[in-house]
């Protein structure tokens, strides 16, 4: 399986190859059919619409969430295709991340005029990297995500 790192910069990087072509304007399920494309010609193993379940009252409901991508069991990716994202949708992808264990996540705006500035990654609360690239900003103490610019 390899390095989630590795695999969040081959995603982006697929994604904005396809926002350049593409552009914005299209529906979010469409961003999703073809960058799941493009990933697995990259060799990546990726779900879409793969259902979560949660447990509530003792009774498993298979259907409560689902993730738009799942890429190498490890990297969920959510897109979407709007003029701004709002911070449910960042606590939507922390959801996703915790019932189902995943480790990191991307949410992905093609509805942004540039990608770059659509871009949000999302932990699932794992400590930092020695050396790591990244920056790792704290929003609060306790449930709410943090996040890497």
């Amino acid at each position: 399986m390899r390095d989630a790192d590795l695999l969040t910069d081959l995603i982006i990087g697929e994604a904005i190859a396809i926002h350049r072509e593409l552009r914005s304007g299209l529906f979010e399920s469409t961003y999703e059919i073809v960058l799941a494309d493009a990933l697995q010609r990259a060799g990546l193993a990726v779900e879409r619409q793969k259902l979560v379940p949660i447990v509530y009252a003792g009774r498993t409901i298979t259907e409560a969430y689902r993730l738009d991508l799942l890429v190498e069991q490890r990297v969920v990716v959510e897109c979407k295709a709007m003029d701004r994202l709002a911070p449910i949708h960042s606590q939507q992808l922390l959801t996703h991340l915790r019932l189902g264990g995943y480790p990191v996540g991307l949410l992905l705006n093609f509805g942004a005029e540039v990608l770059r500035d659509g871009i949000k990654r999302v932990v699932n609360h794992l400590p930092p990297v020695d050396g790591s690239r990244v920056v790792v900003n704290r929003v609060a103490e306790d449930m709410l995500p943090t996040f890497i610019a």
